[in-house]
């Protein structure tokens, strides 16, 4: 958001990223994105815009969340090793008037992977903040993927540009 002139601060409060066992795909990461925004309703009584987001990794309809520990994050990159994967990330904007739900998938595809390079990332990098197990802009990234169709930044973790669009829509509808 930064990088895309977009004023913002930061404010931080601990939120379940539990969802329903009913929910599939995207919609996991709306439920979290939207539940992480209804934790904010103080802060959208002062006149505040929320903003907020999940990500997730989805690879044969399994959503694969952040690795516990060294052992998980390995087994989630065995298991999108030699296989493409879709990198879903769920945003909710929230201010008094308005409540806008959105996600942008991007599919990202991995080489096979050697087991030392997958142990070497995970030892050195410690992915375990990481949806998937992984990040797009670190090592495994660089030596792994071989194609992305869609936003990069969407892998990273916040698909800015559609922000921006969404952003451009709000303030055209409060200047009606």
């Amino acid at each position: 958001m930064e990088r895309a002139g977009i004023p913002f601060k930061v404010l931080l409060k601990d939120v379940s990223e539990d969802y329903p066992a009913d929910l599939k795909g995207y919609m996991v990461a709306e439920y979290i994105a939207q539940k992480k925004a209804n934790a904010y309703d103080e802060e959208v009584e002062l006149g505040e815009t929320i903003v907020t987001a999940d990500t997730i990794v989805v690879v044969d309809d399994v959503i694969l969340g952040k690795p516990a520990d060294s052992k998980s994050a390995t087994d989630m990159l065995r298991q999108i090793s030699g296989r493409k994967h879709d990198v879903i990330t769920a945003v909710c904007i929230r201010n008094l008037n308005t409540i806008t739900l959105f996600h942008e998938k991007t599919e990202v595809c991995f080489r096979e992977l050697e087991f030392d390079e997958m142990t070497y990332y995970v030892e050195h990098y410690k992915p375990f903040d990481k949806a998937g197990g992984y990040g797009i802009q670190e090592w495994i990234g660089h030596i792994g993927i071989t194609s992305i169709h869609g936003s990069y930044d969407n892998v990273v973790g916040f698909p800015v540009a559609r922000l921006w669009a969404e952003l451009l829509k709000l303030k055209s509808k409060l200047l009606l």
